[in-house]
């Protein structure tokens, strides 16, 4: 089975930063996009950032050049850099990960895992 599990989320005032983590354990082979959603009541879940395995990323609008998503592929870790921070980013942060799983200590199938999410509240 694959986990993944985030910190990070807190209370932070309008302007200041938060650094978000999502480490991936399990029966890993490897490990293609890892990705960052938010989620508020009422909406829909969005993509907030997401990075391949290459290195390749892509930022939704409304945070580009206050996000840097960033991965250490050797911990299988997702980072999101967050500053800047307003109101308007309070959600519910979500991991997400395509992971190629191990059967048998061979590569299995590739399959789409989600973190618990961490609540990120901004206060103005």
């Amino acid at each position: 089975q694959v986990q993944l599990v985030e910190s990070g989320g807190a209370l932070v005032q309008a302007g200041g930063s938060l650094r978000l983590s999502c480490a991936a354990s399990g029966t890993i082979f490897s490990i293609n996009v890892m990705a960052w959603y938010r989620q508020v009541p009422g909406k829909q879940r969005e993509l907030v950032a997401s990075m391949t395995s290459g290195g390749s990323t892509n930022y939704a609008e409304s945070v580009k050049g206050r996000f840097t998503i960033s991965r250490d592929n050797a911990k299988n870790t997702v980072y999101l850099q967050m500053n800047s921070l307003k109101p308007e980013d309070t959600a519910v942060y979500y991991c997400n990960a395509d992971v190629m799983t191990l059967l048998l200590g061979a590569p299995s199938a590739l399959l789409n895992y989600w973190g618990q999410g961490t609540q990120v509240t901004v206060s103005s």
